[in-house]
């Protein structure tokens, strides 16, 4: 008996120990199991980072490239308004063409051929810039308005000023010869020119000894005039005799309408017209033709005399069509940076000379309702 009670205890006390053994062995295996767990994913971890980290490397460098890849624009077509010769206008303005390129490029656009060409009319070159045929046009405000259905004006050209700045067209004979000066203006007169035929000589001398001129001493004159869109040729004049003699332009018995301001001037040589319409002061662009070329006999100051001067006119637009799919908000505010940079230029200048543009400045569409209103009171008077 005591024999099996020892054998008992025995086993009893062999089995304790090896459950205790196996139980210390079960708790064992979770843990090593979890640091083996844990140092796997943390590779996997670091490699997922890594991989991250690379693809997001890639994705800046590729977006880095494209950046610096300029948006390319095939053709850009400019037209100018006919305000003087168009073989003039063309040659004075082939530098504009890698001008903009590469102030444009600057901006962000590569444009592989820029059109310069001249509308055949102030109203072509509105009518073509609405249908979307022409992208930039430099235009005058009375275009501008009368075409802004489709056209935006981005920019209004200064212009230097001038040594006479009055209403009153005696004042402008006395103190002849018209100069430039320093001073930038973002405005510009009108004036009423009489030649030397003798109904011309007839206007001015009554002007020079401080008389009125009447209705029938002018609507008995020959007049030249631009067309119906010209601020300076047309409607600032008519608006000028429908405040002083209750007429416009369409009352007229005997007006023409020129081509070009330089046709006009060549006809008050030769005395075909008697009268014609034009900007403050374009004598001083035709001082050297008008001897040499169109038949003066005098200089040009002593011949042609200011008989009437309009209110103020704002400058030139540089405008843009609205049909054209290029004008996005970004590539008009890079053109408006593009020729305000070649306006501030010694060789922008020269080019844009032509048009007695020095500069340029952003454009505010309400400065131009004045000019609608001029616009509406001659359609009325018409």
């Amino acid at each position: 008996m005591k024999l099996n009670k020892v054998f008992s205890l025995g086993m009893i006390l062999m089995t304790t120990l090896t459950f205790t053994a196996c139980g210390n062995n079960n708790a064992n295996e979770p843990a090593s199991t979890n640091n083996d767990t844990t140092q796997t994913e943390d590779v996997k971890e670091n490699d997922t980072k890594k991989e991250n980290a690379d693809e997001a490397k890639d994705k800046d460098t590729a977006d880095n490239e494209n950046a610096g890849e300029n948006q390319k624009i095939d053709k850009l077509t400019v037209q100018f308004v006919p305000s003087r010769e168009p073989d003039e206008i063309i040659t004075a303005t082939e530098p504009l063409k890698d001008m903009l390129k590469e102030e444009l490029a600057k901006e962000g656009y590569e444009v592989e051929d820029v059109d310069i060409s001249v509308g055949t009319s102030y109203e072509a070159t509105g009518e073509a810039m609405s249908a979307g045929t022409v992208d930039v046009g430099f235009i005058p405000g009375g275009t501008y308005v009368t075409y802004d259905d489709g056209v935006e004006a981005i920019l209004t050209a200064t212009r230097n000023g001038l040594s006479i700045e009055s209403d009153d067209a005696k004042e402008w004979n006395d103190k002849a010869p018209t100069e430039k000066v320093d001073d930038q203006v973002t405005f510009y007169r009108g004036l009423v020119l009489a030649g030397p035929s003798e109904k011309g000589q007839e206007l001015a001398a009554k002007i020079n000894k401080g008389e009125d001129l009447t209705w029938e001493d002018l609507d008995s004159a020959n007049w030249a005039v631009m067309g119906p869109t010209s601020p300076a040729g047309y409607l600032y004049p008519s608006l000028w005799l429908k405040n002083n003699y209750d007429h416009t332009i369409s009352d007229l018995s005997n007006s023409v309408q020129a081509d070009s301001y330089p046709s006009s001037f060549a006809r008050l040589a030769t005395g075909q017209i008697d009268v014609l319409v034009t900007y403050a002061d374009a004598r001083m662009d035709f001082v050297d033709q008008w001897q040499s070329e169109f038949g003066g006999k005098n200089d040009i100051f002593t011949d042609v005399q200011v008989i009437g001067v309009t209110d103020k006119m704002m400058n030139d637009t540089i405008s843009v069509s609205e049909s054209s799919e290029k004008m996005t908000p970004e590539f008009i505010e890079a053109l408006q940076n593009a020729f305000i940079n070649i306006g501030n230029t010694d060789e922008g200048k020269e080019v844009i000379a032509i048009y007695t543009h020095n500069g340029y400045e952003k454009a505010n569409p309400a400065d131009y309702d004045s000019e609608r209103e001029v616009q509406k009171m001659a359609r009325d008077a018409n």
